[in-house]
């Protein structure tokens, strides 16, 4: 029993087989584990741009909403001012009416003509204050941005398309258009050079 034990003893610990690598995975598994991964990766790429474009949309969304309430606020006062143009306009045009020379021999005339240019003015820095301008374009290249051409008329030297005449003042609010100028513009001489005017509009 001994001798027995000592010759088993003697031939060491025993070997453990020796697998080759890869001999134990199932085949085919190494390319559906790629694919797998293609498609999460193509998923998340998908997820991530439709992410970002909803971040996108979602600040679009909130630019225009917080334009929309500065144009609120920036033109609250469209209707109203535009219903006081009126008012500047009947001022004028009963200054306009006064000839210079009655005012030079009627000192109470001189007066209250000097009274209602200063209510005009009053008027006109009100308005100002609240960035309602007026547009007097008077000698200037007609612009359809804020002039309307009711006619066209000799302008003399005036080259083509300048206004000769302001009918009815514009005004703006805060650069937007609140009314046109109502004009006149120069012909121009014959063969001249100028701008074409529409006056159909």
């Amino acid at each position: 029993m001994n001798t027995e034990a000592k010759n088993n003893d003697s031939a060491g610990p025993s070997e453990e087989p020796v697998i080759a690598p890869g001999a134990d995975t199932i085949p085919g598994a190494a390319p559906a584990a790629d694919a797998r991964v293609a498609q999460l990766e193509a998923e998340a790429a998908r997820y991530k741009d439709q992410a970002l474009r909803a971040m996108a949309e979602a600040e679009n969304i909130r630019r225009r909403a917080q334009r929309e309430i500065e144009d609120s606020a920036k033109f609250a006062l469209t209707n109203f001012a535009r219903d006081l143009l009126p008012v500047s306009d009947n001022l004028r045009r009963a200054l306009d009416s006064i000839p210079a020379d009655a005012r030079k021999a009627d000192d109470k005339l001189d007066k209250f003509c000097a009274g209602a240019e200063l209510t005009e003015k009053e008027l006109l820095t009100v308005l100002e204050r609240y960035n309602v301008k007026r547009v007097d374009p008077l000698g200037q290249p007609f612009d359809h941005n804020l002039h309307q051409a009711i006619m066209q008329v000799d302008g003399g030297d005036k080259p083509a398309g300048t206004v000769v005449q302001v009918l009815q003042a514009g005004f703006t609010i805060h650069d937007r258009l609140l009314r046109p100028a109502l004009v006149a513009v120069a012909k121009g001489t014959p063969g001249s050079t100028g701008a074409k005017v529409d006056t159909t509009a």
